[in-house]
């Protein structure tokens, strides 16, 4: 289990072959993201430099932190070709800020891959760690990631 004062910087075993390259957004910036309510293109990603990519890696999650992050990457995006970074309607009550119910696509995703999850495993994720999975079951994902997952977290 991630230690929940490391989730805004943690990234995942199985994310493994882009850390320290940063060719893909990793799942800790994506719930940065999620959270402040802004939708930042792979494109966008990817005309950071490397750099810049490792500073929003190892940014905070507390809530200043996160409205300055908001600013921050407002800023960087203005004058790239894909435009500014577009506003979203921040995460509230998303599924994996909720602990009350495991989401049915997360059950069904556990059960397939013969993972016993229950709703106290669940609720004792970190929020990063739920993020993640509502992330890799959901619609249109290749879901390639998700037993690596399973077997990270709930190994």
């Amino acid at each position: 289990m991630v230690p929940q004062s490391d989730a805004a910087r943690h990234c995942f075993a199985f994310e493994q072959d882009f850390i320290g390259t940063w060719r893909c957004i990793p799942l800790c910036v994506r719930r940065k993201l999620d959270l402040i309510g802004l939708k930042l293109k792979l494109s966008h990603w990817l005309a950071l430099t490397q750099v810049q990519r490792q500073a929003l890696v190892d940014w905070g999650d507390d809530p200043a932190a996160l409205a300055q992050l908001g600013d921050h990457l407002r800023r960087c995006t203005a004058e790239m070709a894909d435009g500014m970074a577009a506003d979203l309607p921040p995460a509230v009550d998303a599924a994996w800020q909720q602990v009350e119910v495991v989401p049915d696509a997360i059950a069904s995703a556990a059960q397939l891959h013969g993972v016993g999850l229950t709703l106290q495993r669940w609720a004792s994720m970190t929020e990063l760690e739920r993020f993640a999975f509502c992330k890799l079951v959901r619609p249109g994902h290749d879901h390639h990631n998700l037993q690596a997952a399973f077997n990270e977290v709930l190994g």
